[in-house]
């Protein structure tokens, strides 16, 4: 497996990445390719396509051994599923598979073709091995079950930004940041509604609470 490409963008640590690819539309990253890739052809025609497929790796999950069985967050990390019934990155190989929007293709830049997309659940500099088009008519499927995450998919907080706060993240970062927070960086199994959390975005660091679904950003500390 060859990394082709990395991503760049806000998420700088795994604490408060969207738990799947597209739950956070207003996000954007790059992806730059390795030198020995950055060849505009290779993009012929992808700009006719409004999503794309990210094969990548979970660079800061891999291990030596698997377990068969994992235990969910969103479960409360009670509960043992079968590691291929999950996403979990704990995997025998520490594959990622993402949808994402196609924003922009960028063929000439100082880091040749770059590719803007939205809605990515990666790390900044996570490897990508491959990229694919996502085609609709075969990789949509609005009657699939979705297993246990039917019972969480539209779990959402509701998020209380003092405007003095709010006023401290660039204006363009403002919705991403509101739809990660509302996602609720936390495990499930944390429930202080004392408990101060920070959550890395960009160049800020974010301090919240959560007091039932209700998240209270409480400072914002640019770094």
């Amino acid at each position: 497996m060859k990394i082709i490409a990395r991503i760049h963008c806000d998420f700088k640590e795994k604490f408060g990445i969207p738990r799947q690819s597209g739950l956070v539309p207003q996000t954007r990253a790059r992806i730059v390719f390795e030198p020995a890739y950055r060849n505009p052809d290779a993009l012929r025609g992808i700009e006719t396509y409004s999503h794309l497929w990210l094969i990548w790796a979970f660079s800061k999950a891999e291990r030596d051994t698997w377990s068969p069985t994992v235990r969910p967050p969103r479960l409360g990390g009670n509960t043992r599923l079968g590691v291929f019934a999950t996403r979990s990155p704990f995997r025998p190989n520490a594959i990622g598979l993402s949808s994402v929007t196609l924003e922009e293709v960028i063929l000439h830049s100082p880091d040749g073709p770059v590719l803007i997309v939205g809605g990515a659940d990666l790390l900044d500099g996570t490897p990508i091995y491959d990229i694919k088009p996502y085609l609709p008519y075969v990789d949509c499927h609005p009657d699939a079950r979705g297993g246990f995450t039917e019972k969480t998919a539209d779990y959402a907080l509701r998020v209380v930004f003092p405007d003095e706060l709010l006023e401290k993240i660039d204006a363009d970062k403002r919705e991403a940041l509101r739809g990660v927070l509302a996602g609720d960086p936390r495990p499930s199994y944390q429930h202080d509604p004392e408990r101060v959390y920070g959550v890395r975005y960009a160049d800020y660091n974010v301090k919240f609470t959560v007091d039932s679904d209700v998240l209270r950003v409480i400072d914002i500390m640019k770094e």
